[in-house]
């Protein structure tokens, strides 16, 4: 894939109006969300869910690509037909995670550094084949005492840089993903001076390994208070503060910042979305790149009984469409009162 199609796909993920599922949980995490409805994660559990949200009518309306984890990539819907081939007929673009995890920063107490380069440019080629047209590597960057410190933003964003440029080489889209922890009693100010510092390191690092940044997605935290904070920011001051530290930090060759939700409840995400959004122009599209804030709703309805598959699909197809309502700013909140 030349490099303008390449360009293509990374406009095509940030297209008005549409943003990206991330269903990539590992096995671990994803053991997590149906243990909480009770559900035996095996196999076929983890394919029946993947399979229903895939099946969604309409969800290339509202969504532009999804993230799958390397187990969802070979699996093939109760039917027969590959996930892949379901995603690509909705209208859908496949992209895979490739990182292997975060792991202990060796010289650094408390902090992370995120590994999976080994090996990354063969499996890159076999994801391309596959039919992967993007890939997500998550590096973790905790806030506390004494931390972050610089050797480990530098490690991790080092990091992020070389495995875009081995996506690109490979012909597919990297999403870039530093996300700043919002676990802690931090204040919002600290996050943004840590958000800042994070982007700062990333692009210049980005730079130095010669990714072409109109080929990347950024996908990063909202600039929000730690989770123990007594004192929470509201949603303007999230969107205020967000945009701030972008127009210091990301240049505008980047086609767009699709969010994480971090932790968030889904209307919170949603909510936070469209207040940026609201305020007008900006270099870039933002979007939204959720898991659990596009999931929580669909997997409870869902239950792991067949029966409530419809179900699941609606509250699914609901939350796709009010944060594509926020990609324009015209979310309003009474429209989820009148879906409950």
């Amino acid at each position: 894939m030349a490099l303008d199609e390449m360009i293509a796909v990374a406009n095509a993920m940030v297209a008005p109006g549409k943003g990206i599922l991330a269903a990539d949980e590992s096995t671990g995490t994803i053991k997590k969300r149906l243990d909480s409805i009770s559900v035996e994660c095996t196999e076929h559990n983890r394919r029946a869910y993947r399979e229903l949200l895939f099946r969604t009518e309409g969800i290339g309306d509202y969504i532009s690509g999804v993230i799958l984890f390397d187990e969802t990539i070979r699996q093939s819907a109760e039917d027969g037909t590959p996930l892949v081939a379901i995603l690509k007929d909705a209208g859908v673009i496949p992209g895979i995670k490739v990182d292997a995890g975060a792991k202990p920063l060796a010289g650094a107490p408390g902090e992370k550094v995120t590994e999976g380069l080994d090996g990354l440019r063969d499996r890159l080629a076999e994801y391309y084949d596959m039919g992967a047209r993007f890939a997500k590597w998550r590096a973790v960057i905790d806030i506390g005492a004494g931390i972050p410190s610089s050797y480990s933003i530098d490690a991790n964003t080092h990091a992020l840089a070389r495995y875009a440029a081995l996506c690109q080489e490979a012909s597919i889209v990297p999403i870039v993903e530093p996300e700043v922890i919002m676990d802690g009693s931090h204040t919002v100010d600290r996050c943004q001076e840590v958000t800042e510092a994070t982007l700062m390191a990333l692009y210049k690092a980005l730079f130095e390994q010669r990714v072409v940044l109109e080929g990347t997605i950024l996908k990063p935290n909202m600039v929000v208070s730690g989770s123990d904070c007594a004192e929470q920011a509201g949603v303007e001051e999230v969107a205020e503060r967000t945009i701030a530290c972008f127009n210091r930090t990301v240049p505008s060759a980047v086609p767009g910042i699709c969010f994480l939700s971090g932790g968030q409840s889904e209307e919170e995400a949603t909510a936070h979305l469209n207040a940026m959004n609201a305020g007008g122009p900006l270099p870039w599209e933002l979007s939204f790149s959720y898991g659990r804030a596009l999931q929580a709703s669909a997997l409870k309805a869902w239950g792991g009984q067949p029966e409530n598959v419809q179900r699941a699909q609606a509250a699914f197809h609901h939350r796709a469409q009010m944060n594509s309502r926020a990609r324009s700013g015209d979310y309003n909140p009474a429209a989820e009162q009148k879906a409950a």
